[in-house]
């Protein structure tokens, strides 16, 4: 196993990766320094944490050219992209935690019922301790950020394993965190699922997951071994109804930006369109101009746009590819792109329709550029197709009338749900960001992140003649007269 790390000449330029050998002796020997750290870090106040939330902005400002280069070395990310779904979501929570770690580190007074008449009940919100955030290569700095700015809010330990599919953003992570954690309080650990695996054999106070949902599973069942709690951030098809009534250009403006953004690697992006037969013509077309004004261009010169990313690798690239091939075989039309250039993997955004429900396009999560078409005549047959699948990240709805996003949101289930938009829900760190069932355990953002990586502590004080007393054994005809007065009057 290996820890890549990097010099500050390298990461100007072009990544060189240097490595450092290390073995599991060394996660134990980090992980025990963190045990011991983490019991200072408990008794800090919420000026420490902000003092170091400031410190992790500072650090991540100073690095944002470095956060650019790493993106586009890794999958052509372009630094526009980069800066509004790496950079400014990570510095929007960390500002968050920073205004309001002091009100969420606030003991909250909760009442006490008649029974413990003359006692105080409050909830206080520890650390949990030792925490392993796992990120995922879609957006490798802000999934790894976020997390671990909210798991310092909290008042943790963190060790950080970055995604080995993203390298240079590792890298650079590796580095910028090194400038201000020692590693017994933050500590990044690159490399390749070897790395993974032996960091999931410790016994971690709490593990906070993002990625697929095979290996959630796999994440889930290694937690279970030493009873740690689990945070999984997965994915699964995440659907856009579009109803009769939707006003059909906004609709395919907005779909086809969630649709193509970090082409398509996304987990909540749209991953596939309902919508009534006949209005399918118009949606395409509107698609399609709404796609060359985003890309400033036609199809066959997609390759050129600076604006449009990779397949973070080959094998995605051969995965996501042939799913157009599948559902061709099986009666989809491409309506739109389709074009495919392995040698860097690129996949044009590319619209399918006539799609079947049997093809693999609408069994697996896509993670790329294809929108698969699927008409339908009734909006209970939506929802039916919708209800057969796993539960979503999230669910999109398209409609003028209250009334029918309504229908749809009281007859599905979804981490999620956007009305008339798509994925803008993860902008408001006041919603809680989360799955349910196959797309994920457990929530984050805002006081959320905060409540994820503390534990809600329930401390009962009672008073020096506490009521409790006369219900002491032996258990006789008053106390029993007591039981039954309380039953009746006061439970």
């Amino acid at each position: 196993m290996t820890q890549a790390t990097l010099s500050a000449a390298n990461v100007s330029n072009t990544a060189v990766i240097q490595t450092k050998s290390f073995t599991p002796k060394d996660i134990d020997r980090i992980f025990n320094a963190q045990k011991k750290k983490s019991l200072e870090l408990r008794l800090t106040n919420y000026k420490t944490r902000i003092q170091k939330l400031k410190k992790l902005k500072d650090v991540v400002l100073k690095y944002q050219t470095e956060i650019q280069k790493a993106l586009h070395a890794d999958f052509r990310k372009s630094a526009g992209e980069v800066d509004i779904t790496e950079i400014l979501p990570t510095i929007a929570e960390i500002n968050d935690a920073i205004r309001h770690v002091k009100h969420w580190m606030r003991p909250k007074n909760v009442l006490t019922p008649p029974t413990l008449l003359g006692a105080t009940s409050r909830i206080v919100y520890e650390p949990k301790g030792v925490c392993l955030v796992i990120a995922p290569w879609n957006y490798p700095f802000h999934l790894a950020i976020a997390p671990l700015a909210a798991a310092i809010a909290a008042g943790n330990t963190v060790m950080l394993k970055p995604s080995e599919f993203t390298p240079n953003t590792a890298n650079v992570i590796n580095l910028m965190l090194g400038e201000i954690f020692s590693e017994d309080e933050v500590a990044v650990f690159e490399g390749d699922v070897t790395v993974a695996t032996a960091l999931l054999d410790v016994p971690f106070d709490h593990i906070f997951f993002t990625g697929s949902t095979p290996v959630g599973k796999i994440v889930m069942a290694a937690a279970a071994k030493n009873l740690t709690t689990v945070t999984l951030e997965l994915g699964g098809k995440s659907p856009s109804i579009i109803a009769e009534d939707a006003d059909l250009k906004v609709a395919a403006e907005r779909i086809m930006w969630g649709k193509f953004l970090n082409a398509g690697q996304t987990c909540v992006a749209p991953d596939y369109l309902l919508i009534p037969e006949s209005k399918v013509e118009e949606f395409v077309k509107h698609a399609k101009d709404t796609t060359e004004s985003f890309f400033k261009s036609k199809p066959e010169n997609f390759t050129a746009s600076t604006d449009f990313c990779r397949i973070v690798n080959a094998k995605n690239f051969s995965r996501v590819s042939s799913y157009i091939d599948d559902a061709v075989k099986k009666g989809a039309k491409i309506a739109y792109g389709g074009e495919l250039r392995s040698s860097d993997n690129f996949i044009a955004p590319t619209i399918l329709t006539n799609v079947s429900l049997d093809a693999k396009i609408m069994e697996d999560e896509i993670f790329g550029p294809l929108l698969p078409i699927v008409t339908y005549k009734s909006l209970d047959e939506a929802i039916h197709i919708i209800n057969e699948k796993p539960k979503p990240l999230a669910l999109y709805i398209f409609t003028k009338k209250r009334s029918t996003s309504k229908y749809v949101l009281r007859r599905t289930s979804s981490g999620g749900a956007v009305i008339n938009d798509v994925i803008l829900h993860l902008v408001n760190p006041n919603l809680p960001f989360g799955g349910v069932n196959h797309s994920g355990h457990g929530s984050y953002h805002g006081v959320f992140g905060f409540k994820t990586f503390s534990h809600e502590r329930s401390v009962l004080q009672t008073p020096k003649a506490s009521i409790a007393k006369l219900m002491y054994p032996p258990y006789s005809s008053f106390v029993r007269l007591i039981v039954r007065l309380t039953t009746k009057f006061f439970v």
